[in-house]
């Protein structure tokens, strides 16, 4: 458990870092004016990261209903049947939630 909070203050850690310093990494010089090559090109890293973090969150979100659906079969077996259904119904609200970031994804792309 302890691994499992220092890999998520790291990964909160890099999150946060990079959100500070992306605007003086994308900071443009004085005068510079955007142009379409420049706006596509954040439209489609936003659906690329969209993706990426939906994917991530809803694996995290999967595996601890898994986790937490066996661990309580472990327990109390004869409540293995109570438990399969609302477990099948949360990882297919879990999943869901992944693919309408596809979904969005799949619209900003074709904005392009």
């Amino acid at each position: 458990m302890a691994l499992l909070k220092k890999v998520t203050a790291m990964a909160g850690l890099a999150f946060v870092s990079v959100l500070l310093y992306a605007p003086a990494a994308f900071a443009q010089a004085a005068g510079a004016a955007d142009n379409e090559f420049t706006m596509k090109g954040f439209v489609a890293l936003a659906a690329g990261l969209g993706i990426g973090i939906a994917a991530f969150g809803g694996a995290l979100g999967q595996g601890k209903a898994a986790a937490a659906t066996l661990e309580g079969i472990a327990r109390n077996p004869g409540a293995s049947g109570k438990m399969f259904v609302p477990m099948i119904l949360a990882l297919a609200l879990i999943e869901s939630l992944v693919i309408y970031a596809l979904v969005i994804a799949f619209t900003l792309v074709g904005k392009l």
